[in-house]
């Protein structure tokens, strides 16, 4: 019995030590950056990019470059809550004020609350909310949980497919092991068809994280149940809380999670105070402590 566990004791160790390895590897094959590039590529965000490529140092790197390339010209860290809030009014995404059984971020989708036919404008609002729950990720935290309500959903307000495409897109190739698991709660069967077109874009192990959650379905209600406190879940997704989207109070959160966003990735006080600018009364005086975005 100890020479077992010596021996798994000793597999371990090599196996974090050739990790290792391949972040130093992958590293050195990035070359020299500076600023937000630098600050970007951390371990942690070396180690989630080789984990999506199933520690292939060539192919994580290609995959990072991209990535990098795509911050340049996108800009998602430079992203705020003024210039997308409207897309939020109804409260169709939104960061959760409870967190699932492991201390994960929470994001809620209700795509059925749709309120603009900008694909633009939606894909800026979903990119902003995912590096804005980056930013709340406790410390050790990597991931987050998605809960999506279908109530309301529609041939009229569903997103077009080459919509979800791009976001799909912007996700797996930008936002690797950025997403722990997605609960699709009670989707309708008009969703069906949208699901067979979108996992075509899905590779697996994200297709993988996709659970589907009907009421009635004693075995995916359970599941859910292993991910969340019913106390703190939303009726609309079979727990005992209720969920109110105040878009004033959401709108004076994100403002003060601006400045702390701006700080981390080191944009001077003008660029700060424009924000606040913007931002008006909505910015609170004291911005609440987070934990800073674990890259």
């Amino acid at each position: 019995m100890f020479l077992r566990r010596k021996q798994s004791q000793n597999h371990q160790e090599n196996d974090v030590a050739q990790r290792d390895a391949k972040v130093n590897e992958l590293r050195i094959a990035l070359g020299s950056l500076s600023g937000r590039s630098l600050k970007y590529c951390n371990d942690a965000c070396l180690k989630r990019y080789l984990e999506a490529r199933n520690w292939n140092v060539d192919k994580a790197h290609k995959m990072l470059e991209e990535t990098l390339k795509w911050r340049a010209t996108y800009k998602p860290d430079e992203i705020r809550w003024h210039e997308i809030s409207h897309e939020g009014e109804t409260g169709k995404v939104s960061r959760a004020n409870f967190h699932d059984r492991y201390g994960r971020t929470v994001l809620i989708m209700r795509p059925g609350m749709q309120n603009t036919k900008d694909a633009e404008g939606n894909i800026r609002h979903l990119v902003y909310l995912i590096e804005n729950s980056i930013l709340n990720l406790g410390e050790g935290q990597e991931q987050m949980a998605w809960l999506i309500d279908f109530t309301g959903l529609s041939l009229s307000n569903s997103v077009p497919v080459r919509t979800a495409r791009d976001i799909i897109n912007i996700l797996q190739n930008h936002y690797p092991e950025r997403l722990a698991i997605a609960f699709l709660y009670n989707p309708p069967r008009i969703f069906e068809a949208f699901w067979k077109a979108v996992k075509y874009f899905l590779d697996p192990k994200t297709s993988q994280k996709v659970k589907f959650v009907y009421p009635k379905n004693k075995d995916s209600v359970e599941v859910m149940k292993s991910f969340f406190d019913v106390d703190n879940l939303p009726s609309e997704f079979g727990g005992k809380a209720t969920l109110k989207y105040d878009h004033d109070e959401f709108s004076r959160m994100m403002a003060q999670d601006d400045v702390k966003t701006a700080k981390f990735w080191g944009f001077d006080e003008k660029s700060i105070h424009t924000a606040n600018g913007h931002l008006g009364s909505q910015v609170a005086p004291e911005p609440t402590q987070l934990a800073p975005p674990a890259s």
